[in-house]
């Protein structure tokens, strides 16, 4: 015969067991959460998915008789009283070719702030082929009220892109930055104020 209290201790055990697993469960899924964005910004950056440009080291290959233009749109969230823009409005570029920009940043309010610039560039099909080898994007800098900075952005346009029937008749692309106010190395907003795409801040 059956002992009665070894059954009434096997649905509790199993209870117990259920919800130290329910735990565990839920602790994964918010682990993987978290772990789940920078992994996807490594992806992107490695692969160009979703318009986001790869990043590498200078060309291995030598440049070739074909170029496409470039053109650089600047914008700043309207929570920073920053001004921001690129040293010219657009630049031709040799594909395989390393060119380097300079984009300009003035503190335009009274006390210091920090901000940090987005970036992603058009057409998304062009992320698999327009190489950062240095950029400022992403990371933090702290301007004092009235100082200006300059920060250069070396890129190559990887020659790869004219054997892709996606991208093989593209003769242009943008190069979009946007800054935010910055808290904790991350920027404070999703969206920001412009006076539309290609807006410059005059210094």
């Amino acid at each position: 015969m059956a002992d009665p209290r070894h059954a009434q201790r096997g649905p509790g055990r199993r209870a117990g067991v259920t919800a130290f697993a329910c735990a565990g469960l839920a602790f994964g899924m918010i682990g993987l959460a978290f772990a789940s964005v920078p992994l996807y910004d490594m992806f992107c950056k490695a692969t160009g998915y979703d318009g986001t440009p790869r990043t590498g080291l200078a060309p291995t290959v030598a440049a070739i008789d074909d170029s496409m233009v470039v053109h650089f749109d600047t914008n700043v969230a309207s929570s920073l009283p920053w001004r921001f823009q690129a040293e010219s409005p657009k630049v031709e570029a040799r594909l395989g070719e390393t060119k380097t920009v300079f984009f300009r940043v003035k503190n335009t309010g009274t006390t210091p702030s920090t901000g940090i610039a987005t970036f992603n560039v058009q057409p998304g099909l062009m992320g698999s082929f327009f190489v950062k080898v240095q950029c400022f994007c992403f990371n933090e800098q702290t301007l004092q009220p009235g100082e200006t900075m300059d920060f250069p952005v070396v890129f190559y346009i990887d020659p790869e892109v004219r054997k892709d029937s996606n991208t093989a008749h593209l003769s242009e692309m943008t190069l979009s930055y946007t800054y935010f106010a910055s808290k904790n190395g991350q920027p404070t907003a999703a969206l920001a104020t412009t006076g539309g795409t290609g807006t410059k801040s005059n210094f």
